[in-house]
């Protein structure tokens, strides 16, 4: 009587047991869906949002946005108050949580490579280790005499950079047979300043920000998308819903394709991260 009593009992615990283990697997899977890589944010729609204004935005000036491939760290650069230079902070998301932190010595214009080995900062990059990110090292010796603002780079390895003076061109260098070859110049009509290019992974279309009588504003975004003869189509303006009469600058495209994200300048140092569907770029490609 014992012995049947003793394992009745211990059915019975089994059962408790396999119930919570069950409950906690469906808690577990269910926090793994809810959770958002893009910093814990409801996606946008076509019309341009403030990206993660609770956690990132402050009264002072926010731009440049720069996701690594797997989508757990986010680059930016702040300026104002006691940020009286730009400053690159990264928030990753470690321990089921984001984290904010400030990313020294040098803060150049964040762009992470699509291997996510190199981070680039303007006219400096820093190496993927197994430590973290190398210490701040000069691009080749061909750069040496531009002064770079912002490179991306294609899923060939071509690099496509701006020149901090005011004709400056929007460049491209090639890799062939693994060199770096002699910095060309985009053959696009373009304004009175062409700055802080994004480079389509696989080059299809190249967005940057340029000042145009025509524009909306003090700056405005415009794209370019590549012809089937190689050659580059005309500038578009990316319109009303993401150019305004502020100043639009810093275009990208997050890492999966999937949003598009932009800087709105309001003088001095005050500026926002807006974020959009990517699907607003796709409207515009000239159709066949």
């Amino acid at each position: 009587m014992k012995k049947a009593s003793f394992i009745l009992i211990l059915v019975f615990a089994l059962f408790l047991s396999a119930c919570n283990t069950k409950k906690q697997h469906s808690k577990d899977s269910e926090s793994s869906v809810i959770e958002s890589p893009y910093l814990g944010q409801k996606p946008p729609g076509l019309i341009p949002e403030l990206f993660a204004p609770d956690i990132i935005r402050t009264e002072h000036r926010e731009a440049e946005a720069a996701f690594t491939p797997d989508l757990k760290e986010f680059y930016f650069r702040r300026r104002g108050g006691k940020y009286k230079n730009n400053t690159l902070v990264v928030i990753q998301y470690k321990n089921d949580r984001w984290t904010e932190s400030e990313v020294p010595p040098y803060a150049g214009e964040p762009f992470v490579s699509l291997d996510g080995k190199k981070l680039f900062l303007g006219n400096k990059y820093r190496e993927r280790t197994s430590y973290g990110w190398s210490e701040v090292k000069d691009h080749s010796d061909i750069f040496k005499d531009i002064y770079i603002m912002r490179i991306t780079v294609s899923a060939k390895g071509t690099y496509y950079f701006d020149e901090a003076t005011e004709t400056g061109p929007i460049r491209y260098s090639r890799l062939i047979d693994g060199k770096r070859e002699k910095p060309l110049t985009v053959d696009i009509d373009m304004g009175e300043w062409n700055a802080h290019p994004f480079i389509a992974p696989d080059e299809s279309y190249l967005i940057w920000d340029d000042q145009r009588v025509s524009g909306y504003g003090d700056a405005d975004l415009y794209i370019s998308f590549r012809q089937e003869d190689g050659s580059w189509g005309a500038a578009i303006n990316l319109g009303a819903q993401i150019n305004t009469e502020f100043a639009e600058a810093y275009g990208s495209v997050s890492p999966d394709g999937k949003y598009f994200f932009f800087h709105r300048g309001f003088g001095g140092d005050r500026g926002d991260i807006f974020w959009v569907d990517a699907q607003v770029i796709e409207t515009l490609r000239p159709k066949e």
